[in-house]
Formats: C-alpha cells, sequence, structure tokens
C-alpha cells in the first residue's frame, strides 16, 4: 500500500525530469542554430547583429554584453550591447581582473552570481554611468586556441536556472559558437586586408584602387584622380640597391600620405608609381593638395640614419570624373597622360587633364 501512494509522487517526478529535458534539448537546438547563423557570414557587423538578435530570444535578461579584448590595450570594449545605452559606454574600458568581465578575462573561467552584492569582485562602475541595477551575472569567457578574445556578460536573467550546474554545458557550447564567429571573422578581414596592401608602403595596392573607383563612380561621386611617379628613381636603386630603395618608397609614402585627409587613398600602383584618390574633390583642391605633397617630397632627405643623403622629386598628372572622362577607364587614362605630359616637360612638375 505505501508503494502505491508513491506511485504519483515518481510519475511527477519522472514529467518533472522531462520536462527539464525538453527545455534543455530545446536550448540545446537553439544554440546549434545561432551556431549555424554565427558560422554562416565573415562579416563581423553581421555576425554581432545576430549575436544580438539570437541570445536575446535564447536568454531572457535585463540586459546582456559582449565584450571584445583590445589585444593592444589588454583591456575589454563594448561590442554589443543589449539593454543599455551602447552610446554611453563607447569609451569606457575593463581591465582585466576589474570586476567580473574582467576576473573572467584574466583567468579564462565561468563566473556565476546569483547575488553581485555578495560577491567582492563585482563592481559597480558600469552601473553608476548608466543607473542600472545588476543584482545577478553570469559570465563566460570566449577563448581560442587557449587565449581569451572576449567575454559574454548575462545580467539579471529572468531564469534562474541558468545558475545551475547542469546549464553550464549548454552556455560553453553558445561561447564557443560566438568565439568561433568572431575568430573566422578577424582572421577573414586580416586576409581580405592583405589582398589590397602593398607589401612595401603598406598603403593600398591596385586592386584596392579599382574596387574603390569602382564604387566611387557607382556611387556618382566627382573624384579627382592623381598620378605620382617618382623622378629618376631607378638611379637610386643603381646607387643602393632594392632594399634601400623599397625602404625609400616606404618613407616617401608616408611622406605623401601625411598631406592627405581622411577620406582620400593612397595607393602604390606599381613600381616607383603612386594614386591618390580624392572623392568629392574638384580639380582646384586636388592641384593645392598635390603642390603640398610635392613640396613635403622634395624638402624631404630619406636614409639621413645610415649617414645617406638621398633626395626626391616626382611628376604628377590630375584628371577628374565627371569633368575629364566618362568612366573609370578613361579617368586613369587621363590622369596617366597627364602624368606623362609632366615628365615630357622635365619632370618635378604638376599637370592638369
Amino acid at each position: 500500500m505505501n508503494d502505491l501512494m508513491k506511485e504519483p509522487d515518481l510519475v511527477t517526478s519522472v514529467a518533472n525530469i522531462l520536462e527539464e529535458n525538453s527545455i534543455y534539448i530545446q536550448h540545446l537546438m537553439t544554440c546549434v542554430e545561432i551556431g549555424k547563423a554565427l558560422t554562416s557570414t565573415f562579416n563581423m557587423d553581421q555576425i554581432l547583429i545576430i549575436i544580438l538578435k539570437r541570445l536575446s530570444e535564447l536568454i531572457k535578461a535585463k540586459n546582456w554584453t559582449l565584450f571584445l579584448l583590445d589585444p593592444k590595450t589588454d583591456e575589454l570594449y563594448f561590442g554589443v550591447v543589449v539593454g543599455l545605452d551602447k552610446g554611453a559606454l563607447a569609451d569606457v574600458r575593463i581591465g582585466l581582473g576589474e570586476g567580473i568581465a574582467g576576473a573572467v578575462a584574466l583567468t579564462g573561467e565561468p563566473i556565476l552570481v546569483p547575488e553581485v552584492r555578495q560577491d567582492t569582485r563585482f563592481s559597480n562602475r558600469v552601473d553608476d554611468l548608466t543607473g542600472f541595477v545588476t543584482h545577478s551575472i553570469i559570465c563566460l569567457p570566449l577563448k581560442m586556441q587557449g587565449a581569451v578574445i572576449g567575454v559574454i556578460e548575462i545580467v539579471n536573467p529572468e531564469d534562474m536556472s541558468l545558475f545551475q550546474d547542469n546549464f553550464m554545458p549548454l552556455l560553453s557550447i553558445l561561447a564557443d559558437y560566438v568565439a568561433i564567429a568572431i575568430h573566422n571573422a578577424r582572421t577573414y578581414r586580416k586576409i581580405e586586408s592583405l589582398s589590397i596592401t602593398d607589401d612595401v608602403t603598406s598603403y593600398y595596392n591596385s586592386r584596392y584602387m579599382h574596387q574603390h573607383l569602382d564604387q566611387l563612380l557607382h556611387q556618382g561621386q566627382e573624384v579627382s584622380l592623381v598620378f605620382l611617379d617618382v623622378d629618376n628613381f631607378k638611379e637610386v636603386v643603381d646607387s643602393h640597391g632594392h632594399l634601400l630603395g623599397s625602404r625609400i618608397l616606404g618613407d616617401a609614402a608616408q611622406i605623401i600620405a601625411s598631406k592627405l585627409e581622411e577620406n582620400d587613398r593612397l595607393v602604390r600602383y606599381g613600381g616607383d608609381e603612386f594614386v591618390i584618390i580624392l572623392p568629392g574633390q574638384d580639380k582646384h583642391a586636388a592641384f593645392d593638395k598635390v603642390v603640398a605633397v610635392r613640396k613635403a617630397l622634395a624638402n624631404a632627405t630619406f636614409l639621413q640614419d645610415m649617414e645617406i643623403e638621398v633626395r626626391l622629386t616626382a611628376s604628377f598628372g590630375i584628371a577628374n570624373y565627371p569633368g575629364d572622362a566618362a568612366d573609370k577607364k578613361e579617368l586613369l587614362q587621363m590622369a596617366d597622360n597627364s602624368l606623362y605630359r609632366s615628365k615630357d616637360m622635365g619632370k618635378n612638375s604638376i599637370t592638369v587633364a
């Protein structure tokens, strides 16, 4: 009779276990879907949007934050913020070991705090800045190859069962997916950057030039284009060798770039020839800028630290879209023709189409 009396309790217990497992499996499948979505793109902005949307659906909380680790400063910064004004936190940096997030970034171990006022590691700096009140935190490291690249911080989750040990594998899977996606996006960005970067000067290469001009002309922007050729550079290479010649080109590129503005682009076109892309600028503005570049190059002395004094001059050609050309091919040709007219006139000069 006693055993029969216990059957309802057993049924209830089994039902509870099945319900808990069902919820866990549901969460697990959601994690898998998040993983598929995150690994479907290498665009960092798209990845952050996916994280923003999917995690908010999976984990109901007052706010959560994706911190990314700046490898140059070893500080965390706010990559994605839900529930707080990201603008107010744009300049905030969290040091390693500072607060819960900083502690996780330092140790690489997750920290679950059901009540932050009882944990001495908690820092209320962000609360003081935003007026938010933090009660509980789940903080997970984002790691690749053993190194921390960021942390996810879930603040005031509605479901307190997330603090139970049996949910930690689920949360770890989620963190792993996010870490892999961010790592892949960063790797892709580096590869993409290398594909459009000149290895001698570290400025843009001709591949980028064509991509950027296509984009500007498709947008209907006015563009002035400058072709620049270093005069008699073969003599420099013959006298000092190719290695020092490459160094001089790199130094010359820095001098040219110092006279350009944020939206201007410097391209090493090949050999000792450069292209300057000037969006939204007419030929008068381009001419004034080229005058400054020409003067800076002529006044510079190269290889002084090696007790060698090399002086350079350059010839320039300027053309404008749509003033001188109807398309990219014609714009390049007009600027190139202007450059060669400068060289024909005795070099160290500027010709405008």
